[in-house]
């Protein structure tokens, strides 16, 4: 319990203050790879509901696939599974704000494991679903068959980013996600430390990723991030 301890009492970076309420699940996001696209706000906009305010950097909307390897998921204070906790993930968000909380939403899940995603899915409600994810050094591989999505990245690591920009902070501290089920919205918090990032060279990038009628792809992407990984504390959704 150290360590949690030792997480939850490094705040300084947080926008806002940690929840009141106990803790509910621990883990970790290793092996993080983020992909960035500035989107126009009128294609953001219909993406995600009305109740929550389209959030932006000097005017500017993005909207970022992030690749990353989820290990050690479970309650607080029982044991993770491996052969459910540990898995490969894709996720496509962008960037929202509500009571002041700045958050993101997500367009996609993805997930490697069918039972992680089956399991996901009951517990939060959020969008996983089945993809074939294969990840390696620097590399991260996947194939939606269903929405015939797909994603080949090669990429070298650089130095490690020592003085961050706005925008470095903007695109990657975010503190709590926002769901809309059933004609209700619900936020989910988070926490861990500051995120550690190192600079990216794109070897290689192929994608297909289409919302709303636009294409993420090689020929508009923008910039990306890569991180060792966090620990992570999260919270049950609360209703808003």
């Amino acid at each position: 319990m150290a360590e949690i301890a030792d997480i939850l009492n490094a705040t300084t970076h947080r926008p806002f203050q940690l929840p009141a309420k106990p803790w509910s699940y621990y883990q970790e996001w290793n092996d993080v790879l983020f992909l960035h696209w500035q989107i126009p706000y009128a294609i953001i906009r219909p993406l995600v509901p009305q109740e929550l305010d389209i959030d932006n950097i000097e005017g500017k909307c993005y909207i970022s696939l992030v690749a990353f390897t989820m290990q050690k998921i479970r309650p607080a204070y029982l044991p993770s599974l491996s052969w459910i906790s540990n898995f490969h993930e894709i996720n496509v968000r962008t960037y929202v704000e509500k009571d002041g909380k700045k958050g993101v939403y997500f367009l996609n899940i993805e997930a490697e494991k069918e039972l992680s995603v089956l399991i996901a899915k009951k517990l939060t409600n959020l969008p996983y679903e089945k993809s074939l994810i294969k990840h390696s050094q620097n590399n991260y591989h996947s194939v939606n068959s269903v929405h015939k999505f797909n994603l080949d990245v090669q990429f070298n690591l650089q130095d490690a980013i020592t003085t961050k920009t706005s925008l470095d902070i903007w695109l990657t501290e975010r503190y709590c996600l926002y769901l809309s089920k059933y004609n209700q919205l619900y936020r989910y918090q988070v926490h861990h430390k500051e995120w550690e990032l190192k600079s990216v060279a794109i070897q290689q990038l192929n994608l297909q990723y289409k919302f709303g009628g636009y294409n993420l792809n090689n020929n508009n992407f923008e910039t990306a991030h890569y991180s060792n990984g966090v620990q992570v504390i999260a919270w049950n959704r609360e209703r808003l």
